[in-house]
């Protein structure tokens, strides 16, 4: 999937934000007012990501858990 790349130069906004696009697909928006932080910490930022996916799996999984409880109780289906 291709990603969109937005940078912008913005004192208000944070450095980085993910964000959805105009077609519901992710967006990375940088921003360059904050250069020398992001150039500080940007081998951090790059290993944000693998701890980012586990935090996802672990609200997802929950989710996910909570729903199929939900589907069995609706059902009766219950072990």
């Amino acid at each position: 999937m291709e990603i969109e790349f937005k940078l912008i130069d913005e004192k208000e906004l944070p450095p980085m934000v993910i964000a959805m696009n105009d077609d519901d697909k992710p967006k990375v928006v940088i921003n360059a007012y904050h250069r020398i932080w992001i150039g500080l910490h940007r081998k951090v930022i790059a290993g944000i990501v693998v701890n980012l996916q586990e935090k996802m799996d672990e609200m997802l999984d929950g989710f996910l858990r909570e729903q199929r409880a939900n589907e069995k109780l609706d059902t009766g289906d219950w072990e």
